[in-house]
C-alpha cells in the first residue's frame, strides 16, 4: 500500500461502497477500507435482490432507472456473466386489500391489473379465493448480486485503487488538512477526503470522526430457502403480497425463498435469523400457496439501513470539511448501484450530475441537521 496517502478513502466495501470508489478511481487514487475478511460480508453478500422501478421512494426509482442502461449493457470486462434475468413481478390482494392495489396501480409504473384466474396462471401453487385480483409488472429481472460487487472491485483494482480487508476504522482525525483513518491493522491511511460508506455502522464512523450522526436506523430482514414441491417453481414471477407482508422468489431453479418482509429495527452488528420470523413467513407464504413445507433447508438475516425520512443520504457533512456521507441505501442499494454510485463520486468531484441531478436536494445529508 506504499506509504498509505491516497485522495480518498472510502469506509465500507459493500455495494455502496464498492461503486462509488469504482467511479472515483477513474480520476482520483481511492483506498477502499473494510472491517472484514470479505467484502460484502453483511448486508450486500445477503441481498437477494431484485431490479424493479416500484420500489421505493422518488429519488430510488430516479437511480433505479438510470441504473438499468449500466446493467443490461455493463463495461468491457465488468463480468464474464449476464447481470439481469428477467423475472416479472406479481402483486397479490385479497378482498380486504384492493384499496391498496388500486393505489399501486395508480402510482406505479409499468404495472397492469390482472384477475384471480390470470394469478392463477402465472402462479399455478395459488390457493384457490386467496386472492380477489393482482398486479404484475412484466419488466422487472432477478440481478446477479456477486457478480455485480465483484464487477466494481475488478473496476478499482484495474485502476490501481486499493482494497484493505481486515482494516476495521478506529480513530479518525482531520490533521493539517487530511483524514487520517487509523485501522485495527494498524495502518493508518491519509486521504484529503473521506466517503462513510459503512451502511449500518455509518453513524458510528461519523462519531469515530467526531461528526454528529444522521441517526440511521438498521432493520432486520429475514429469508428462508424451502423446497416447493411437487410445483416446479423455476418459472414463477416473484410474488408479494400487495400489502409487504410476505413475498416468495424462485430460487436455484427449484427451490423458493420465503420472507415475512420483516423490517425489525435492530442494532449493527452480525445479525441472524430469528425462528418466529422464519415460521411467520412460511405461515403467511402458506396461506396464499399451496406448499407444504415440511423443512427449512437454510435461513438468514440481513441489515437494511433508512434514514429517517427513508431517502438517501449522498452528500457533504456541513460541520465537518471533507467528510462525505453515503448511507442509508435500506434496501435499494443493489439495484440503484450504478447511477447512485456514479452521483456520488460526481457530488465528491464537483462534477455535473446530469440526468440524477433530480435527486440531489432530496438525498442532501444537510436536512437532517436543519430540520
Amino acid at each position: 500500500m506504499r506509504d498509505h496517502i491516497f485522495d480518498i478513502a472510502v469506509i465500507g466495501a459493500g455495494m455502496a461502497g464498492a461503486s462509488i470508489a469504482a467511479f472515483l478511481s477513474e480520476h482520483k487514487r481511492v483506498a477502499l477500507i473494510e472491517a472484514e475478511e470479505a467484502a460484502g460480508y453483511h448486508t450486500t453478500g445477503r441481498s437477494a435482490a431484485l431490479w424493479t422501478a416500484n420500489y421505493g421512494p422518488p429519488d430510488v426509482r430516479l437511480l433505479t432507472r438510470l441504473s438499468r442502461g449500466f446493467f443490461e449493457t455493463p463495461p468491457e470486462g465488468f463480468a464474464v456473466v449476464p447481470l439481469l434475468r428477467q423475472r416479472p413481478v406479481l402483486f397479490l390482494a385479497t378482498t380486504e386489500q384492493l384499496p391498496e392495489l388500486d393505489q399501486a396501480l395508480a402510482e406505479g409504473s409499468g404495472l397492469r391489473r390482472v384477475s384471480a384466474a390470470e394469478a392463477g396462471t402465472m402462479l399455478p401453487a395459488l390457493r384457490p379465493g386467496y386472492a380477489a385480483s393482482g398486479a404484475v409488472e412484466d419488466d422487472a429481472f432477478d440481478m446477479d448480486v456477486s457478480a455485480i460487487h465483484q464487477g466494481f472491485l475488478r473496476q478499482l483494482h484495474a485502476r490501481n485503487g486499493v482494497l484493505a480487508l481486515r482494516h476495521r476504522a478506529g480513530r479518525i482525525a482531520h490533521v493539517s488538512g487530511a483524514w487520517h483513518v487509523e485501522t485495527s491493522a494498524g495502518a493508518v491511511f491519509q486521504a484529503g477526503v473521506v466517503v462513510n460508506a459503512a451502511g449500518a455502522w455509518g453513524d458510528e464512523v461519523a462519531a469515530q470522526a467526531g461528526i454528529a450522526p444522521i441517526g440511521l436506523v438498521p432493520k432486520r430482514r429475514t429469508a428462508a430457502i424451502v423446497d416447493p414441491s411437487p410445483w416446479d417453481a423455476e418459472h414463477w414471477p416473484m410474488v408479494l403480497d400487495v400489502s409487504e407482508n410476505w413475498y416468495a422468489r424462485p430460487e436455484a431453479r427449484t427451490r423458493l425463498m420465503v420472507s415475512p418482509a420483516d423490517e425489525t429495527v435492530s442494532y449493527p452488528h452480525d445479525v441472524q435469523p430469528e425462528e418466529i420470523d422464519i415460521a411467520i413467513g412460511i405461515d403467511r407464504m402458506s396461506r396464499a400457496l399451496a406448499i407444504d413445507v415440511r423443512r427449512v433447508e437454510h435461513s438468514w438475516a440481513g441489515l437494511r439501513t433508512f434514514t429517517p425520512d427513508g431517502s438517501l443520504a449522498f452528500g457533504w457533512d456541513k460541520g465537518r470539511d471533507g467528510f462525505f456521507w453515503c448511507v442509508g441505501q435500506g434496501g435499494y442499494g443493489i439495484q440503484t448501484a450504478p447511477a447512485a454510485g456514479r452521483l456520488a463520486a460526481d457530488l465528491v468531484l464537483g462534477r455535473d450530475p446530469g440526468a440524477a441531478a433530480g435527486a440531489v436536494a432530496a438525498i442532501d445529508p444537510a436536512r437532517f441537521w436543519t430540520a
